[in-house]
């Protein structure tokens, strides 16, 4: 280990030391970073970075140490409500069960996507409308909540879905997450000319790459399709990509950042995949060999950017990244505990059943209510999704001892529950998390965090702490 370089993205076994016990630790963020180390106290997710060879003056002058005991209860009040005291202003809404795609990772059983329901479009513009009256009933006047429509492939459903996004335009921010593969021109106009967030899926940069996995049930690749979908989608500000990643095609990570960078993609998320499902555990990498191309794909998106002026941010990245920097400006709810399923969304199936998160859909054990019989908050508050919204990471071994726990979460309860056996489980990509925690800070010495952060992240937010000094670096 002593033999690493710097900036070397090579990660043997380091005995996870983050995993070191309770209250504030001492924590290498590179064993060849020359010259900081990070101070974490994981109970309030407060970091500073410290000048190695001014960590002992660090830890008994009692600058920091003081400031940081007057705002500690603070710190722990912020974390309280970020995790416990929030409301659900978004929906996954799921307008079929059906796909024309039969990607071998998906959390949807196979069943429904080949046979599943379908909603009509007066029955989604009811949902919708029950949607609306909950959430005006439930939060300040001209709050506009998001609904997601979300796979299996909503554009199965394009003529309900795109008569609702008409019908309530005014009263939600929409979005359609997509395979892409009926993203013609008319679908495209409509979308952009409402506005609405368009995510699309791809695996790889090269059709050999992203055709490993992504395929029609006839066994034929979408890659062709999905890059002309990009072409015509280039200037549009509110679309991203979502790469599954998998053992297929992790090592092309580098190269996916190049395509999507010269394609214009403004966001795009680099996702391990979920191993909700036994298809999916087939395609699952090592953390340790997942971590050498991911941590190279983030060194590319920040060498394009050096080059181009323009980011390309890798959003699931970037909310690990923000959650050191400012955990209350984080985007995106899985990599916190509770998550986000129940709290901070919900989603609704093709039959207006409740669930959590779109990844318990197939569960039945996971069924809060239906929209159509049930009321909302009593869905929210059923046993179904207290499992999830009650599972605490200081409830998970080894995770209630891992210094880093508030910048993971231990996701995702779905993957611990089907893959691990239970609740009070760790999820998968453990070493990954760390890894990327390490690497967030290695950014924040030195500087460079803003590159990879979407603009305007800091809007409203404050320093609580800084001391600064040439020696010493603190933050939070």
């Amino acid at each position: 280990m002593a033999d690493l370089k710097k900036g070397s993205n090579e990660t043997p076994s380091r005995g996870i030391y983050f995993n070191t016990g309770k209250g504030p630790t001492i924590q290498p963020i590179d064993i060849g970073h020359p010259d900081y180390i990070a101070l974490l106290d994981p109970d309030t997710a407060f970091w500073s970075l410290v000048k190695k060879r001014k960590l002992g003056e660090a830890l008994t002058d009692g600058s920091l140490f003081s400031q940081y005991r007057r705002k500690r209860a603070a710190f722990l009040s912020e974390m309280e409500k970020l995790r416990f005291e929030v409301n659900p202003m978004a929906v996954y809404f799921n307008p079929t069960e059906r796909c024309n795609l039969n990607c071998p990772y998906c959390y949807i059983p196979e069943k429904m996507r080949r046979e599943g329901k379908r909603m009509s479009r007066a029955r989604l513009i009811e949902a919708l409308g029950i949607l609306k009256a909950y959430f005006e009933k439930h939060f300040p006047r001209g709050t506009r909540p998001q609904i997601v429509f979300h796979g299996s492939e909503p554009m199965l459903c394009r003529d309900a879905v795109f008569a609702g996004i008409e019908e309530y335009r005014d009263d939600f921010r929409f979005g359609v997450q997509t395979n892409g593969t009926l993203l013609d021109d008319e679908a495209i106009g409509f979308l952009a000319s409402r506005k609405v967030g368009i995510g699309l899926s791809l695996d790889g940069h090269l059709d050999k790459v992203a055709d490993r996995t992504r395929k029609t049930w006839g066994g034929e690749g979408t890659f062709r399709i999905v890059a002309g979908a990009l072409e015509k989608l280039k200037g549009y500000p509110d679309y991203n990509v979502l790469c599954t990643v998998t053992s297929r095609n992790m090592r092309s990570l580098p190269r996916m950042v190049e395509f999507l960078h010269e394609q214009e993609v403004p966001a795009c998320m680099l996702n391990p995949l979920r191993c909700t499902r036994q298809g999916a555990r087939f395609l699952k990498p090592r953390d340790k060999e997942l971590a050498v191309p991911y941590l190279a794909a983030l060194d590319r998106s920040y060498e394009l950017y050096g080059e181009s002026g323009r980011k390309l941010v890798v959003a699931n990245f970037a909310n690990v990244l923000v959650s050191i920097v400012a955990p209350a400006a984080r985007r995106l709810m899985c990599d916190i505990s509770p998550c986000g399923g129940g709290r901070y969304f919900f989603a609704v199936s093709a039959r207006g059943d409740l669930f959590p998160c779109s990844e318990f859909i197939g569960f039945r054990e996971f069924k809060g209510g239906n929209l159509f019989r049930d009321e909302i908050p009593r869905a929210l508050e059923s046993q179904a999704f207290r499992k999830v919204t009650q599972r605490k990471v200081e409830d998970i071994e080894p995770c209630s001892r891992c210094a880093v726990r508030h910048f993971c979460g231990s996701p995702c309860p779905a993957e611990a529950h089907e893959m691990n056996g239970g609740m009070r489980r760790p999820g998968a990509f453990c070493e990954l998390y760390e890894e990327q925690v390490r690497y967030a800070l290695r950014l924040i010495a030195d500087g460079k965090e803003g590159a990879y952060l979407w603009d305007g992240w800091d809007t409203g937010m404050s320093t609580a702490i800084e001391i600064g000094t040439p020696e010493r670096s603190q933050g939070r």
